[in-house]
C-alpha cells in the first residue's frame, strides 16, 4: 500500500496525455512513462532481480534515471543513487558496502565500472550493448506492453540507499523508506502547495535529494511534470524556463549565484517560476532583491534539510523573506525541531545548540552501521550535528554546519575523506583539511600536510595522488606544508587555527 509507484497508474489513468517528463525535444506522457516503467520492471524480473535487491544507478540526468528508479521500486527492490562525479575507488566502496547486485549506468561510465564491479550479477547500460552489458533500450523493447503488479511494501521497507559525506573517513549509507518518502511528499504538498499544474525544473544532479525530492518526486506524485536538464548550466536553465514555463526549481546557493551573474539575466522571462528552493545560505538583502527582480513572481524559499530526512525539513515562508532574513524558516507538517544544550536540555529562544529533528520523514538509522546509528539517533531524536537556534517566533537559524564539513557548489565534502587519502601517501606524516572561501563554489578544500623525514614531494605530487583516489571536486585546491599541526592538550587538531593560518602557500 505504501509503494510510491502507485502514483504512476493513477496519473496514467487520470491524465494519460499530460507530459510527465520533458527532456530537450523528448516528451514522455503519463501513459508512456507508465508503460516504459512496467516494461523495465518486467525485464528486471526476467534478469533474476527481486524485492529488496539493491540496484546501483550511475548516470547523469536523463529520463532513464527516473524510469529506472520507478521500475526498481515497482518490483520492491532498492535503488542506490551513486554520485557519478566520484572516483572509481569511491564507487567501489559504495557498491560493495551496499551489497548491490546490479548496476544501471550511462555508457560513459561502463568501462570504469567494469574494473570494480566484479560482484555485480547484472549490468545494464544506457547505450549500445557490449560485452557483459545489456542495453537499456532492448530491455524496454523486450517487455513493452507488459503489466507488472506493484510490489506490496511496508512503510519501513527501504525505497532507496543514498550515501552521505558525514564526519567519518568513509561515506555512510542512508536507507530511505517508503514511509519517509510519502511523509516528505505530504509535507511538501502542504508547504509548497503542489498540484498537477506544477512543473519542476530538475537542474541539479538527480542523485541528490535536492534535485530529486525538493520537490521533484512530490510533483510527480500529484500528477505534475518534470523538466529534466542533463546538467546544470545557467544559460540552459534560463532558456528552459522561457521555453517550458516550469513553476519551481531547486538551486544550491552556488547555482543560484551563477544564474545571477548572467549579464543578460534581466532579459529572460522567468515569470512562470512561483518558488525557488534554496539551500539556506545567508543572503544579503541586495542579493535577495536581485533574485526577485530576475524571478518577479517567485517565493525564495530558504530551506534546511539533510539526506537523512529526504531534505526540506524547514522552509522560510514568503512573508518573512526579508523580516526573518538569514532564517531557514519553520518545520514542515509532522516534523519537530529542537535545539539541544550540551547537557541534553532544550535550549532557550536564541540560545545556540545542536539541531535535533524527529518525525516520520526522518530515517531510522544508517545502513549496517549500528554504532553510527546509536550516535545519531538518541531518545527518538536525530542529532544532525549542525548548530543553530530558534528565535522567539520559532524560526530556525543555522549558525554552523556539521563539524568538518565543506559545502562546495552544493556538494557536501567530509574533510576526513580527503585526510584519509592523504595519509595513505607514503610521504605524509600528518594531514588536516579545511574549507577555504571560493568566489564560484562557495568553498573548496585546502590541505595542511606534515611530511615524513627524508621525503620531499611537491604539492602537485600530492594533488595528483588525490586525483587518482577522489572525485575532482574533493581534491584540495591548495596544499600547504607545515612543520606541525596545531593541537589541543588531548591531541585534537585545532582547525580553527588552521583557518587563521597566514603561512606562505605554494
Amino acid at each position: 500500500m505504501f509503494n510510491f509507484t502507485r502514483a504512476l497508474d493513477r496519473n496514467a489513468d487520470r491524465a494519460p496525455n499530460r507530459d510527465a517528463v520533458i527532456f530537450g525535444d523528448t516528451r514522455i506522457t503519463n501513459r508512456i512513462l507508465c508503460d516504459r516503467v512496467n516494461a523495465l520492471a518486467a525485464s528486471l524480473i526476467d534478469l533474476g532481480l527481486r524485492s529488496n535487491d539493491v540496484i546501483a544507478l550511475v548516470m547523469t540526468n536523463c529520463p532513464e534515471y527516473l524510469e529506472a528508479t520507478l521500475a526498481i521500486n515497482k518490483i520492491g527492490a532498492i535503488f542506490l543513487a551513486v554520485n557519478y562525479r566520484l572516483a572509481p575507488p569511491e564507487w567501489q566502496y559504495i557498491i560493495n558496502n551496499a551489497q548491490a547486485k546490479a548496476v544501471i549506468a550511462g555508457a560513459e561510465y561502463s568501462d570504469a565500472l567494469d574494473g570494480i564491479a566484479g560482484n555485480l550479477t547484472t549490468k545494464i547500460v544506457v547505450g549500445d550493448e557490449s560485452k557483459g552489458w545489456r542495453a537499456y533500450a532492448s530491455l524496454i523493447n523486450a517487455n513493452f506492453g507488459a503489466r507488472v503488479p506493484t510490489a506490496d511494501v511496508k512503510a519501513d521497507s527501504v525505497q532507496r540507499l543514498m550515501y552521505t559525506s558525514g564526519t567519518t573517513s568513509r561515506p555512510k549509507g542512508v536507507p530511505i523508506t517508503y514511509g519517509n518518502v510519502l511523509w516528505k511528499t505530504f509535507g511538501h504538498m502542504v508547504e509548497l502547495g503542489l498540484t498537477s499544474d506544477d512543473r519542476t525544473l530538475m537542474a541539479g544532479p538527480m542523485y541528490h535529494v535536492g534535485a530529486f525530492d525538493l520537490p521533484g518526486t512530490g510533483t510527480l506524485y500529484v500528477g505534475g511534470s518534470l523538466v529534466i536538464l542533463p546538467k546544470f548550466d545557467p544559460v540552459d536553465v534560463m532558456d528552459t524556463i522561457e521555453r517550458e514555463r516550469p513553476t519551481n526549481i531547486w538551486l544550491a546557493p552556488a547555482m543560484l549565484n551563477a544564474i545571477l551573474q548572467l549579464s543578460d539575466i534581466r532579459y529572460y522571462d522567468a515569470s512562470s517560476i512561483r518558488f525557488i528552493v534554496n539551500g539556506g545560505e545567508k543572503m544579503p538583502v541586495s542579493i535577495i532583491e536581485k533574485v526577485l527582480a530576475a524571478f518577479p513572481n517567485a517565493w525564495l524559499a530558504d530551506a534546511y534539510g539533510l539526506t537523512e530526512t529526504v531534505s526540506g525539513d524547514t522552509f522560510l515562508d514568503r512573508a518573512s523573506v526579508i523580516s526573518k532574513i538569514g532564517s531557514v524558516g519553520k518545520p514542515v507538517l509532522h516534523i519537530d525541531v529542537m535545539i539541544e544544550r550540551e547537557n541534553g536540555e532544550a535550549a532557550a529562544p536564541n540560545e545556540l545548540g545542536e539541531i535535533l529533528l524527529r518525525g516520520p520523514k526522518v530515517f531510522n538509522g544508517y545502513w549496517n552501521d549500528p554504532e553510527a546509528t546509536a550516535t545519531a539517533i538518541r531518545n527518538g531524536w536525530f542529532h544532525t550535528g549542525d548548530i543553530g537556534r530558534l528565535d522567539s517566533d520559532g524560526y530556525l537559524y543555522i549558525e554552523d554546519r556539521k563539524k568538518d564539513m565543506i559545502v562546495s557548489g552544493g556538494e557536501n565534502i567530509a574533510t576526513p575523506e580527503i585526510e584519509r587519502v592523504l595519509y595513505q601517501h607514503p610521504a605524509v606524516l600528518e594531514a588536516a583539511v579545511i574549507g577555504m572561501p571560493d568566489e564560484r563554489w562557495g568553498e573548496v578544500p585546502k590541505a595542511f600536510v606534515v611530511l615524513k623525514g627524508g621525503h620531499s614531494p611537491s604539492s602537485n605530487d600530492l594533488l595528483e595522488y588525490c586525483r587518482s583516489q577522489l572525485a575532482k571536486f574533493k581534491v584540495p585546491r591548495i596544499v600547504v606544508f607545515v612543520d606541525k599541526l596545531p593541537r589541543n592538550p588531548s591531541g585534537k587538531v585545532l582547525k580553527r587555527e588552521l583557518r587563521e593560518h597566514k603561512g606562505k602557500e605554494p
